[in-house]
């Protein structure tokens, strides 16, 4: 059988074409082979550091402000308007339950009331003259009732005048130290008028607010310490009294303690430092303040479940400089990430490399 040049050209270029497809083929498989690699060494578990959430004693302690206050404290208003006319006000100085402060010009009124008197003693007369004519029959039932009506009205007009009277001295509600006066002797005063204050300093309160997540930790009786900007001594107050709600807008409740130490130093309206300490809480979880990962919403940690990365929503409490509280989200015994948090993705493979303070 002959060939020809150009049979034999054909030939020649199919065999190159096999040897060109052939080279390709293997090429292909190497990148494919390469790939499969890279994607191997992809799906390799990430090595991590972990930490065995472990049950902790922790004692909490915060710090709140508050107010002191004194036990009684009130204005002193005249009840009835007129011109004053005897100033006793000590500024400063302690006064007496009843002291006479303040005196209103009752000129007017005593002599209204020496009227009242004489009339009071004629009205009596008549009613005298009348009991005596009834017992004769010389008047009626009613004539001796409208006599004896008479009298019970000027009696009645008489208590009135010495009330209003009694109403021009102004006198202490109670024990306490005089505030400085706001009046002179010879002014006008009328009920909305402040003659001047008084505080009961021998015994103070102190006021002060506590976030709504400890106020079921809050009971009468309960102890507290504080400090006053006047000094530098801590002093001791015992909780008499507790808000019945919280305050919406503040999310606090509202607190009263009696102070329990005497000290000048002390001056109601001081801004004190209070310092409440709760009772230990020996089951607490505390996990390496590195392993929170802040959210939009919430916080979350990651966890080791077999191998695999779970990310868990957990709710926070007190902190420390390293620490800081579980209080919902995990259980004593759980594993979880402290490392890598940012490298790790949701349902990957992870592998413990160290675990830290494991105990």
């Amino acid at each position: 059988m002959k060939f020809t040049s150009s049979s034999f050209f054909l030939v020649l270029t199919g065999i190159i074409f096999i040897v060109l497809s052939a080279c390709g083929s293997s090429d292909k498989k190497t990148v494919t082979t390469k790939q499969s690699a890279g994607g191997a060494n992809r799906q390799m578990s990430m090595r991590v550091d972990a930490y065995v959430v472990t049950p902790t004693m922790i004692s909490e302690k915060i710090e709140v402000p508050g107010t002191l206050i004194a036990n009684e404290a009130t204005e002193i208003h005249p009840e009835i308007s007129g011109r004053i006319v005897r100033l006793n006000v000590a500024e400063g100085k302690f006064v007496s339950k009843g002291a006479l402060l303040a005196k209103i010009y009752d000129g007017d009124l005593q002599a209204q009331l020496q009227k009242l008197q004489v009339q009071l003693d004629l009205a009596n007369t008549n009613e005298q003259r009348s009991a005596q004519l009834l017992k004769i029959q010389g008047i009626s039932k009613a004539d001796y009732d409208a006599s004896l009506l008479n009298v019970s009205n000027i009696k009645a007009d008489i208590d009135i005048t010495r009330a209003n009277i009694s109403k021009t001295e102004i006198r202490a509600p109670f024990s306490g130290k005089m505030g400085l006066k706001n009046i002179s002797p010879g002014a006008y005063v009328t009920p909305s008028t402040v003659l001047a204050t008084i505080q009961q300093v021998d015994r103070l309160k102190l006021d002060f607010t506590v976030p709504e997540k400890y106020s079921s930790q809050i009971t009468s009786g309960k102890i507290v310490s504080f400090t006053s900007e006047n000094s530098g001594k801590t002093y001791t107050a015992n909780v008499s009294a507790i808000e019945s709600s919280i305050t919406e807008t503040t999310r606090t409740l509202m607190v009263r303690a009696v102070v329990q130490n005497k000290d000048a130093a002390l001056i109601p309206g001081s801004f004190a430092k209070v310092i409440l300490k709760f009772d230990p809480d020996p089951n607490a979880l505390m996990i390496p303040s590195q392993a929170i990962l802040p959210q939009a919403r919430g916080k979350k940690v990651i966890t080791y479940d077999a191998g695999i990365a779970k990310f868990v929503d957990v709710t926070t409490g007190i902190r420390d400089s390293a620490r800081v509280q579980i209080l919902s989200g995990l259980k004593p015994g759980d594993t979880i990430v402290i490392t890598g948090l940012l490298s790790v993705r949701p349902e990957s493979k992870i592998q413990i490399a160290r675990v830290v303070n494991r105990k």
